[in-house]
């Protein structure tokens, strides 16, 4: 399986989740799933069945965190020398030409993308885009409405 990669932060959270789900919520399934076997027939005991659906999501999770930490490449942008380049985890400073805003995204892992925090997966194509670009450079990023341009302000490594 192929490496993904992670920023700190990214795995970090991700560690969080999958220490949450073993002592927290593993626990609580079993507890209810031993409650619902206790009230006898389990053919029509809806309560059974929700608490061994939710084992089987609780365990697939912990599976899929397992083995993305397993395969995960854990990158800190701070200790890269990249000179001024955009890289993954950098965080970096946009215009877009043509309307004059502004914006500010952090190149992350797929699961750390969140548009909503300004976390952009290295997979989209404005990422792609500003990979490898300088401050000053402009990105022509291929977008469903055209192409749309966008200078490079500042690159970050945070």
């Amino acid at each position: 399986m192929a490496t993904t990669p992670l920023t700190v932060r990214g795995a970090q959270l991700l560690k969080d989740e999958l220490q949450r789900l073993k002592s927290v919520e593993r626990p609580a399934v079993i507890t209810a799933i031993a409650e619902a076997r206790a009230q006898g027939d389990l053919s029509e005991n809806a309560e059974y069945d929700a608490a061994r659906e939710r084992q089987g999501f609780v365990e697939g999770r912990i599976a899929e965190l397992e083995s993305k930490l397993a395969n995960a490449q854990i990158i800190d942008p701070r200790s890269l020398e990249a000179d001024g380049r955009v890289v993954f985890g950098a965080t970096v400073e946009l215009e877009e030409l043509e309307a004059g805003t502004k914006v500010v995204y952090q190149i992350v892992g797929e699961d750390e993308a969140d548009i909503k925090a300004g976390r952009i997966s290295v997979s989209s194509p404005i990422a792609r885009a500003l990979i490898g670009k300088y401050s000053g450079d402009v990105a022509e990023v291929q977008a469903p409405g055209g192409v749309r341009e966008y200078e490079v302000l500042d690159v970050r490594y945070e």
